[in-house]
């Protein structure tokens, strides 16, 4: 992140993160992924590659998975924010899908497993008894140079009966 220099207009931007009110004053160019890493200190959302490919800072915005490398945040001002870390149980224990990823060994390196988190928590609140090639399409956009997916499919799996058996459904 580069310095803000002294003659760039700042804009209040609000956003609810993870049911929690969070405001900072940013440049207009400052990306949603910077935000919640560097203004908020969310810093489990991942930044890859940086042009929108490989989905480790993929969030939810208003209940939708985005990348938040190529969204700015005065664009969502207003907005209700999930992080993985939003992503946690009611007790802040481990959700649903985090469980999942662990009962099934779906992260090595761990790098791209918030944005798989995220996005297949949004993708069960649609679709929350998906078939194993349901799971593959729904992760078909999240990038692991780690795990071959066999591993992360099965999470997928396993989170929905997890959601299932417990009721929970993200917020």
């Amino acid at each position: 992140m580069t310095d803000i220099p002294a003659d760039e207009p700042l804009h209040e931007v609000t956003v609810v993160v993870n049911g929690v009110p969070r405001a900072a004053a940013v440049p207009a160019r400052r990306l949603l992924s910077d935000f919640l890493r560097h203004d908020l200190g969310l810093t489990g959302t991942h930044v890859g590659c940086e042009h929108g490919v490989c989905g480790a800072c993929t969030v939810l915005v208003d209940g939708r998975p985005i990348r938040s490398c190529l969204q700015f945040a005065v664009m969502h001002d207003g907005a209700q924010v999930t992080t993985v870390e939003g992503c946690s149980s009611g007790d802040g224990g481990l959700g649903p899908v985090q469980q999942a990823f662990r009962d099934c060994h779906g992260l090595q390196c761990g790098f791209c497993t918030p944005g798989f988190v995220t996005t297949i928590t949004a993708y069960l609140d649609e679709n929350p008894q998906p078939s194993e090639d349901e799971a593959r399409e729904a992760i078909a956009g999240n990038l692991c140079r780690c795990t071959g997916y066999q591993n992360i499919v099965a999470s997928v799996l396993r989170a929905a009966e997890l959601r299932g058996s417990t009721g929970e459904v993200a917020q």
